[in-house]
């Protein structure tokens, strides 16, 4: 007599298989809404925990900071995906091809050449657009050099990044050693990013350029999900690979270099945000993966300060646990053998 086949064990390959698709039939709908709404309760408890008779001093500040946090989220989210997209390799991120070593660069030139009275002398605006065109007029020129036909294999396209992120930091350390104690306690400020200090009219500003910049990548939404396929297959299917590439990166370098100036250097974070939002979305659509990866930005910024500020009263600053986290997944990435 056959044996019942209800009351076999389920072999465990067949169990895990199943288990794969019940993770993969989860709808990027369900994931979105999900993580949206983790984001507004974030939001929330850090716009209103702990409000007292002050609210009218403090909720305007917290509001200053919480906006600050979503626009770094969504300039980092969104940068990262795209830089990410056109160089074909999900471990490359503007940031480690020596975009923050080029921010800490001009931040110790300045003091060097100018001083800290010179800098303070020179203005808050006139100083964040001299950073800003700085940063964009570099990281323009490189990502157009290695990322347009130029044919660069991807290990050597990641050696160059980092051989100017430590010619960045050498020429950097060189300098600081030259510093007079109080300079470099000045410069010290500069090389962890910060969402509390945040002048509200440079806020407004960064608004203004990240809204300018959006638009270009507006017009070209369709066409994202063909340069994923490659630069021969977009190519063949009608994209200006050259011109649309071009116009990607140009407003990758603006994103970041605002986000750079406004907050200061974030290396790992984007890294960490495209990457997690490629494993819960688990599709190549840009019409899912940026929305996620800016909401899963929000998520860790705004929670992060939150558990910070209540829970280890700012024993630490946030962007040393993103570095230590986003380093830990970089190394894990490279070890799983993820550059090809």
């Amino acid at each position: 007599m056959p044996p019942k086949s209800s009351a076999l064990p389920m072999p465990s390959a067949i169990q895990q298989k199943r288990k794969r698709l019940v993770v993969r039939s989860v709808s990027p709908v369900v994931v979105t809404v999900g993580i949206g709404a983790l984001a507004l309760v974030c939001i929330g408890l850090y716009l209103f925990l702990g409000l007292d008779s002050n609210a009218a001093y403090v909720l305007p500040r917290r509001a200053n900071r919480v906006f600050t946090m979503v626009l770094v989220a969504f300039c980092v989210g969104v940068s990262t995906v795209l830089f990410q997209t056109v160089t074909s390799n999900r471990i490359l991120t503007p940031s480690i091809m020596g975009f923050d070593s080029l921010f800490m660069l001009i931040q110790t030139v300045l003091i060097f050449v100018i001083g800290t009275v010179g800098r303070t002398q020179l203005g808050t605006y006139p100083l964040f657009m001299l950073e800003l065109g700085l940063m964009v007029v570099f990281a323009a020129i490189m990502y157009r050099w290695l990322f347009t036909g130029s044919g660069l294999s991807l290990h050597l396209v990641l050696l160059i990044g980092i051989v100017f992120g430590t010619l960045f930091r050498g020429i950097s350390s060189l300098l600081q050693r030259l510093l007079d104690p109080s300079e470099f306690m000045v410069l010290q400020d500069s090389m962890f990013a910060s969402f509390t200090g945040v002048d509200l009219g440079l806020l407004r500003i960064s608004v203004l350029i990240i809204a300018v910049a959006t638009v270009p990548l507006i017009v070209m939404r369709r066409r994202f999900d063909v340069l994923s396929l490659g630069r021969d297959t977009s190519i063949s299917l009608g994209i200006n690979h050259t011109r649309t590439v071009t116009t990607v990166l140009i407003v990758c370098s603006i994103f970041v270099g605002v986000c750079t100036a406004l907050v200061g250097p974030i290396t790992f974070f984007g890294l960490i945000v495209a990457n997690l939002a490629y494993a819960l979305c688990r599709t190549f659509r840009h019409a899912w993966i940026l929305p996620i990866s800016v909401l899963l930005g929000v998520v860790a910024l705004v929670g992060g300060q939150l558990i910070l500020e209540r829970v280890f009263a700012f024993d630490t600053a946030l962007s040393i646990v993103i570095e230590f986290c986003g380093g830990l997944l970089f190394l894990f990435l490279l070890l799983r053998g993820s550059i090809k």
